[in-house]
């Protein structure tokens, strides 16, 4: 069963831009899923579509069968939307956040006071409930922001870049949150970010989108799959030459796809077993001086920029 599903979904704003365009994705049921895409792709407008905040311009949209466009008050109930930026009430205690956004979804008190208790336990706030919230860490101002908002136990989840300016301790102790309310709540959990390690590890399912439109989705090794086993990394003793090093290698025909990344070159090729040995000689016969050169498996991020770098994905390629 599909938790959430957009059918040709676009949007165009008044000043005339287009943020989506036919826009097609489906999340499962129960699993976390991440929209990905370079700044300007269209993930805040389809969020706002999907948490009812505006109305698309063409298509549908749907939460547990659900229209968002005619249907919005029935949707609300079901969801819940974390945003960027942290939205509990410094002046208030622990517990009083919690109420109040209790409160919003006219929770009765008992079940406030039963679901308050399991949350605060849950996502280990026990320690915090005597200090005054204004005096707590980013972090923990993070974790209290997303547990409040699992006060109205909601099917669908949504996180909007929710680890942005955390240390590795709590952007880890964040990921952890993420796969308690999966598993404990059985919660479907929409998550965006710029982060592609979070993704790769948190994700069961992926979508990148450029443009307001979706350029492919699957699990994450799947998505690894796409540019083959291998890829070759090219490092020269000077690194200014590494785009016309790309180009000339490209001209050549040795590759399908390249791109830099800090200062190394890599080059996406259908063998690169048989393709390393002509890329070097290659090289060799050009002031390319090379200063490294390896065989390394794709990660994630060499399959986002590598997709995001072509006009279009192969139809045998896109998954979704």
């Amino acid at each position: 069963m599909y938790t959430i599903q957009t059918q040709d979904l676009s949007k165009t704003y008044k000043n005339g831009v287009n943020a989506l365009n036919n826009l097609n994705i489906q999340v499962k049921e129960g699993e976390v899923f991440s929209l990905l895409g370079p700044n300007g792709a269209g993930k805040s407008s389809l969020i706002k579509i999907l948490t009812t905040q505006c109305l698309a311009t063409k298509g549908k949209a749907f939460i547990l069968d659900i229209d968002t466009q005619k249907n919005p008050d029935d949707v609300r109930p079901l969801i819940s939307c974390v945003s960027q930026s942290i939205s509990i009430d410094s002046h208030m205690s622990l517990k009083e956040n919690f109420i109040f956004q209790a409160r919003l979804y006219q929770l009765d008190n008992k079940t406030i006071n039963q679901r308050m208790k399991l949350l605060i336990e849950s996502f280990e706030l026990s320690d915090y409930v005597k200090y005054p919230v204004s005096t707590y860490s980013g972090g923990i101002k993070r974790r209290l922001d997303i547990a409040m908002n699992m006060i109205s136990f909601p099917k669908v989840l949504f996180l909007d870049e929710p680890t942005t300016g955390m240390d590795v301790q709590s952007r880890r102790a964040m990921w952890d949150m993420i796969q308690k309310i999966k598993e404990t709540f059985r919660t479907t959990i929409f998550l965006t970010t710029h982060y592609l390690e979070e993704a790769d590890i948190l994700s069961d399912s992926i979508c990148i989108i450029k443009d307001g439109k979706e350029l492919i989705q699957a699990s994450p090794y799947e998505l690894k799959r796409l540019t083959g086993n291998s890829m070759i990394k090219i490092g020269l003793t000077d690194a200014k030459l590494l785009p016309s090093c790309c180009r000339y290698i490209e001209s050549l025909k040795l590759c399908s796809s390249s791109y830099i990344r800090g200062e190394s070159a890599f080059f996406v090729s259908d063998d690169s077993d048989s393709s390393f040995p002509l890329i070097i000689r290659a090289l060799l016969d050009k002031p390319f001086y090379v200063k490294s050169a390896d065989i390394t498996s794709p990660s994630l991020e060499d399959v986002f920029i590598d997709l995001i770098s072509k006009k279009e994905v192969k139809e045998d390629k896109k998954v979704c």
